[in-house]
């Protein structure tokens, strides 16, 4: 689901610092009310936070992640569990102050399991902080390659047996190939206004085109 290569590739371009400090705003209009954040980061990692320590350091923070597999962290103000982004069952209604998650919803499967997220996020906190790659940019980030995911899905699955793409290795059959494409449903504007309906959802552009969405409440 969490897909990456180097933190500092990953986390510290311009658009994902942008992004953090945006994200830092919420926190900080959180802590300046009630002293501290408790954050849940679902799809979260630690490398994340560790690549942006500079910039959240110093902040009353205490982040909970929850990813497919829990990971050993030894920092008091993290902790990490196990769990299903589409049913945060253990945790109660407005456990947390802030959710956020980066780059998650589109690889949770098809729109039901997206509304299920959604629904789960809008559950256990007040605030939250979703960000998706945009499906009308033309530049799939996943595959890295432009115009892939427009294509009728016999090309694109004749692409993926051809050749690696982006993150995703070269596929060995139809199978392969099939579970690869399905690894990312990405959406539109209007998908993540209907799964964050009292969220804003803001547009991050580049070239006056829409790279992500991000729903903020």
């Amino acid at each position: 689901m969490f897909l990456g290569t180097s933190p500092n590739d990953v986390y510290r371009n311009r658009f994902r610092l942008r992004r953090f400090a945006n994200f830092l705003k919420i926190i900080d209009e959180i802590i300046a009310k009630k002293g501290d954040c408790r954050i849940l980061d679902v799809g979260g990692r630690m490398d994340h936070w560790a690549a942006l320590s500079d910039l959240w350091g110093g902040r009353n923070i205490h982040v909970t992640l929850v990813n497919l597999e829990a990971e050993t962290i030894t920092d008091p103000r993290f902790k990490s569990l196990a769990g299903d982004a589409c049913n945060l069952h253990q945790f109660s209604d407005n456990a947390f102050d802030l959710v956020y998650s980066n780059s998650v919803i589109e690889h949770v499967g098809n729109w039901s399991n997206q509304k299920r997220m959604a629904a789960e996020i809008r559950r256990v906190a007040p605030r939250h902080f979703v960000q998706t790659p945009s499906y009308w940019f033309p530049v799939e980030p996943h595959f890295r390659m432009p115009f892939i995911h427009w294509l009728p899905e016999p090309w694109r699955v004749s692409i993926v047996r051809m050749r690696a793409c982006g993150f995703y290795p070269k596929a060995g059959n139809e199978d392969e190939a099939r579970t690869i494409l399905s690894d990312a449903s990405l959406l539109d504007f209007r998908a993540m206004a209907t799964l964050f309906p009292d969220s804003t959802i803001e547009r991050e552009k580049v070239l006056l085109l829409t790279k992500s969405l991000i729903a903020v409440r």
